[in-house]
């Protein structure tokens, strides 16, 4: 029998967006059902916008036309405070807009959002069943703050920040508590810079270009263990940063048809590996 039923995770990707939406896109076209589905870091914010009842096109439309540029800062005062060179507030504040300021509680699917508690090391996980009154704002606001861009906050005794850091063990569980099978996207970019060049006399600018970028390049190149290949898709980004928030229109749209094109090419193999 045929895997009709899926939880899909959104892994990562951070300012890779319209990937997200492509892989949406194949989703419905399979015609496969889920009512629970699980967002990381970037991911988080494409099944937040569908979990809170925004149509496919609607999603897209935000992912292709929205400045990403608006949520960066570069305060050296932020960095040093707080440990990011911008607030993150201004991204709440949108995010919070397109869902209409719902808590878990509010949404009709059974949202995950999936942040990391720096200080323990360990994941930190938003729902209706853990916290069904938090807004889902903060919970995507804490699970893609890409660290040294946006600051770390605390929530309780938890210091958060980007969900991408954790493990690929703590993403592959059973969400749904019933057995039905996760299916993880990642987006995987290969990368090449040009060359920043380190100089003057206050050079702390590019140094911590040189650092953000090093660092999601590393997580983005995750090598993913054979435990979980089996419902692991990987999609391709190419050379699109997951920092680059001055992409264009059409890079936005390419990144859309890498993700439609990689997930209805490769689902059909994962879900028929899944009913075996």
């Amino acid at each position: 029998m045929i895997t009709k039923k899926i939880v899909p995770i959104f892994a990562g990707g951070g300012t890779r967006l319209p990937a997200h939406v492509g892989i949406l896109q194949a989703l419905q076209e399979f015609d496969l059902e889920f009512d629970h589905l699980v967002g990381v870091s970037g991911g988080s914010i494409i099944s937040s916008l569908y979990a809170s009842g925004l149509t496919l096109a609607e999603i897209k439309h935000i992912a292709l036309n929205t400045n990403y540029n608006q949520f960066r800062e570069f305060s050296l005062i932020k960095l040093i405070r707080s440990g990011g060179l911008s607030s993150g507030d201004v991204f709440e504040r949108w995010i919070d807009r397109l869902l209409n300021g719902k808590t878990f509680a509010d949404l009709d699917y059974n949202l995950h959002v999936v942040a990391t508690d720096v200080a323990r090391g360990q994941p930190v996980i938003f729902d209706k069943e853990h916290t069904p009154d938090v807004k889902v704002s903060l919970a995507v606001r804490f699970s893609m703050s890409i660290p040294l861009v946006f600051s770390f906050k605390t929530f309780g005794k938890h210091l958060m920040v980007d969900g991408s850091i954790l493990s690929e063990d703590a993403l592959h569980r059973d969400w749904a508590k019933d057995e039905t099978p996760v299916i993880c996207f990642r987006l995987k970019g290969e990368y090449e810079y040009d060359e920043i060049q380190v100089k003057g006399i206050f050079p702390i600018v590019q140094y911590i270009s040189l650092l953000i970028r090093t660092f999601m390049t590393t997580i983005s190149r995750e090598y993913i263990n054979n435990e979980f290949w089996h419902n692991t898709v990987v999609v391709n980004t190419g050379l699109s940063s997951a920092v680059d928030f001055n992409m264009t229109t059409l890079q936005k749209e390419a990144l859309f048809y890498k993700g439609y094109y990689t997930a209805h090419k490769i689902l059909p193999i994962k879900v028929k590996a899944l009913s075996e």
